[in-house]
């Protein structure tokens, strides 16, 4: 059989003693899981692109139809977010072809939530939203692509591998899939390569695709492979933690942030005018007139890039610029000048100053966008490297920290519930000793891409040291959090590491803090203090910290 065992193309039945209530409840709660892909998909090619009134609607006609499944199918969390969605888009905004930049962040918070909706176990019917489509495998070493196949179902994603063309080229009539992963050389020299342009051809839009070699292969087969389709292409050895983590960051529906730019501008009408020329393009706006305010507004604006104006009443833009940089903390934000000062050795002498570029008036809309969101994308890939643990993606120690010192601040304010976490790799000495770090740093790879899956894109999720992660979880119960743990705990115990010829299982102890009135200062140890009791008695388990006189605890 060519589908691959573990996780075949048709949908999972449900167990025999459950009742068919039940399954219809699971069918219905998957329409609307589909219509929250399709309206997620939209807002991504919105963003993509120029946006337009037929874009507009097209997301307006969406929500209704989410907005319908949800209220039919009970399901009460995804109903609320689509009705405030369906509120927000007016007949005003779609006349127009773009939303204002408050309308765009609310519009933004809410499609995260909607993508989030159903990660909490406390929601109803509560699952994660995996890709719709299958992956499908083309190697040429069968057991290296069941080994696939089932690392990929321990992350939620269904796979089906092909040891001919004729069965491939069927599947690919059936359903396109959402990633391929090909051996170039599938069957016969560069077989590979002849199956995937077919497919390509077949297919409405590109294949994201894998290539693998078991040779180091010359530039012009790698040109080839990126012609093809080819996101990535491995040699010699296949990372199976890579492509599953690639398959994951290709398939992820959770939306785009829209980009933040801050307009320095002393003049009202020119600065309402670049913003709605920003707004067409999704990019968040905020506008200041006094170019002396400009701290206040990078602290509680957060742009990711600085719009300004070279002359203004008191301060020029090069003097600003300077003072800007003179804070380590606005280092990285790019500044443009945009001027209708067209003396080169002037623009010159202002990118000397603290500038990135120069941008002359009047400028065209659409080189305007261009720049902006090119520059833009740079900058957060330039924070997000920064910020990151390089082994895992995930915060790193400083940053985690940081976001937990934010969180608890935002929960004191609106009074909502938070919970801090601690987790520690359990014998993690043991595998290093045994088998090498190489293998230890699978093992963390791999939990730091559950915690990924399972968790939210509020939750903030950091790599504190070592094998040790920290997770901060902003409006969640103590009863939630040990919950979504334990589910994480569960399924990461039962995953099958694999790395050459070595199989080898691995577990996690957890200890969880909820923070509480007076206690902010503590919830760091208070959490430590219960991952040491969870490793005290037996580990592999989730403990909490004291709740004023009582203890919850889950043990495995």
């Amino acid at each position: 059989d060519n589908l691959n065992e573990s996780a075949s193309l048709m949908p999972e039945l449900p167990p025999s003693e459950t009742s068919q209530g039940q399954s219809l409840k699971r069918f219905f709660a998957k329409r609307v899981t589909d219509q929250v892909r399709q309206l997620m998909e939209l807002w991504r090619l919105a963003n993509d692109e120029h946006w337009s009134a037929q874009r507009l609607m097209d997301l307006k006609l969406a929500n209704e139809k989410l907005l319908k499944y949800a209220t039919r199918f009970e399901e009460t969390s995804h109903s609320q977010i689509a009705g405030n969605i369906d509120s927000l888009l007016d007949q005003n905004d779609l006349r127009n072809g773009s939303l204002p930049s408050e309308k765009l962040e609310m519009l933004a918070h809410y499609l995260q939530l909607l993508s989030q909706a159903a990660l909490r176990k406390s929601d109803t019917n509560a699952s994660v939203i995996t890709p719709k489509k299958p992956v499908y495998i083309l190697l040429n070493d069968l057991e290296s692509a069941y080994k696939l196949g089932r690392q990929l179902q321990f992350f939620g994603f269904r796979s089906a591998f092909f040891n001919d063309a004729d069965s491939f080229n069927d599947a690919m009539q059936k359903r396109y899939p959402a990633v391929i992963v090909a051996d170039i050389d599938f069957l016969s020299p560069k077989g590979g390569f002849d199956l995937i342009e077919q497919a390509q051809a077949m297919a409405e839009n590109p294949i994201p695709t894998l290539f693998f070699s078991s040779s180091d292969q010359h530039v012009s087969t790698r040109l080839l492979a990126t012609r093809l389709g080819g996101y990535s292409f491995y040699t010699r050895q296949l990372d199976m933690d890579r492509i599953i983590e690639e398959v994951e960051n290709i398939t992820n529906i959770a939306p785009p942030e829209p980009y933040r730019v801050l307009v320095v501008e002393d003049s009202k009408s020119q600065s309402y005018c670049i913003e709605n020329m920003l707004n067409t393009a999704g990019i968040v706006t905020r506008a200041i007139n006094d170019p002396l305010e400009i701290f206040d507004a990078l602290a509680s604006f957060k742009p990711e890039i600085i719009l300004m104006d070279m002359y203004m009443p008191g301060c020029n833009g090069t003097e600003l610029a300077q003072v800007v940089r003179q804070e380590s903390r606005f280092t990285s934000i790019p500044i443009v000048f945009l001027s209708s000062e067209d003396d080169l050795e002037v623009q010159i002498a202002a990118m000397c100053h603290g500038a990135d570029d120069f941008l002359t008036k009047p400028i065209r809309p659409k080189h305007l966008r261009s720049t902006i969101r090119t520059k833009a994308e740079r900058a957060r890939a330039l924070v997000s490297i920064m910020k990151r643990d390089s082994l895992t993606g995930l915060l790193n120690h400083t940053s985690v920290l940081y976001e937990l010192d934010a969180e608890i601040q935002k929960a004191q304010r609106s009074n909502y519930p938070l919970c801090f976490a601690m987790i520690d790799i359990d014998h993690f000495k043991q595998v290093n000793d045994n088998y090498g770090h190489p293998v230890g740093d699978k093992i963390i790879r791999s939990l730091s891409l559950f915690l990924k899956q399972r968790l939210r894109k509020s939750d903030s999720i950091g790599r504190y040291g070592g094998e040790e992660f920290a997770i901060v979880l902003p409006n969640t119960t103590l009863a939630d959090a040990v919950s979504i743990f334990e589910d994480i705990r569960l399924r990461f115990s039962q995953f099958i590491h694999t790395t050459d010829s070595i199989e080898i299982k691995s577990t996690f102890s957890g200890g969880i803090a909820l923070l509480q009135p007076h206690q902010a200062h503590s919830i760091i140890v208070m959490a430590d203090q219960a991952l040491y009791e969870s490793k005290r008695e037996g580990r592999n388990r989730i403990c909490t910290a004291p709740l004023h006189s009582e203890r919850l605890q889950i043990k495995a």
